[in-house]
């Protein structure tokens, strides 16, 4: 989630204390707010390597939208076209791929599939209505039960098995994108950086002699509820329900849809977990916070042991936090007014 203000005020604080530059760009992509950040770098080579991020993430963004003309929403009309076959963007093997296993490994509570139950109620827009869907519609797109294993690559050719899957790669593509631009980043012999999409951070190195720091958002209030030191290659990822929402009866009903139900998931504020270094530490820190959110206080634990994620805060619908051990060791939770 947005957690950027949080850690925009953070480097505000570092940059002030710095002996070396800090370069810092901010851009709109994936419908939210990004931040790159390099230390240590002539500032004219940490522009160019930035520009470049930044256009791979605007690539990104229109290749794997959903709703808008692009790679990913030609494919959904080919899949509600089932069992009709089109040629396949080559990229977008690996991805369908590895969302697959994400999905698989989550035992469904990770389903990107389930697309036309995001735009029924109405969260595929950056603006959406105050409205509840018809239930029966709700039920009708549940029996469907669009999953990503319908989704059938042949050589070049592509198909679906269930004319309602369809596509929505919002909960795994703001990591990607961070796992693209630390790769890119550290071809460049850049050792020291902060991506921050949204909320979703990826760390290279350090600010100077100290680790790259960053807030984690109150669900509930302005500012941080805590604050962590990042490690080299570690990635942090947030799912919550205090930024794409809306209320009806006095309840709220946030974007992150349960695919078992339909409806939006209850009773969770928000879900971090802490990623350790790999190749696809930001995919991960992005993917696991949505099956834990859904499991709900009863099943998270057993939903971040599946997904192989250690370090995860949970906070309930009535602000209850709940750490795993490893966590506890991390985070440093700020003082309450």
């Amino acid at each position: 989630m947005r957690l950027m203000s949080v850690v925009a005020l953070l480097l505000l604080m570092l940059t002030g204390c710095a002996k070396h530059p800090l370069y810092t760009q901010e851009s709109y992509v994936f419908g939210t707010r990004v931040e790159v950040s390099i230390y240590g770098e002539p500032e004219a080579r940490a522009r160019r390597v930035t520009a470049q991020i930044l256009r791979d993430f605007d690539q990104m963004h229109h290749s794997l939208h959903a709703w808008e003309p692009g790679t990913l929403e030609r494919m959904n009309g080919i899949f509600a076209l089932s069992p009709s076959k089109a040629a396949i963007a080559p990229g977008m093997i690996p991805i369908i791929r590895d969302a697959t296993r994400y999905s698989e490994q989550s035992q469904g509570l990770f389903n990107p599939a389930i697309g036309n139950l995001i735009r029924l109620w109405g969260f595929q827009s950056d603006t959406f209505k105050a409205k509840l869907p018809d239930p029966a519609k709700i039920a009708e797109l549940v029996r469907a039960n669009p999953q990503m294993h319908d989704i059938v690559i042949d050589g070049i050719l592509f198909h679906s098995t269930n004319p309602a899957v369809r596509l929505d790669l919002g909960g795994y593509a703001k990591g990607y994108a961070l796992d693209v631009a630390a790769s890119y980043l550290r071809s460049q012999g850049v050792k020291n950086a902060l991506i921050n999409i949204g909320g979703n951070i990826l760390a290279l190195g350090q600010h100077g002699d100290r680790p790259w720091r960053v807030g984690i958002q109150n669900p509930r209030a302005p500012g941080p509820i805590a604050t962590l030191e990042l490690r080299d290659g570690e990635a942090i990822g947030t799912s919550g329900d205090y930024q794409r929402y809306f209320e009806v009866g006095g309840k709220r009903y946030c974007h992150i849809i349960d695919p078992r139900t339909g409806w939006p998931a209850q009773g969770v504020q928000a879900v971090t977990v802490l990623v350790p270094p790999s190749a696809h530490a930001g995919t991960l820190s992005d993917v696991a916070s949505k099956p834990i959110f859904i499991a709900g206080s009863a099943g998270w634990r057993a939903a971040a042991q599946r997904m192989g994620v250690a370090n995860v805060m949970f906070i309930d619908g009535q602000g209850h936090v709940e750490l795993t051990d490893s966590m506890k060791q991390r985070l440093r939770f700020e003082p309450r007014s």
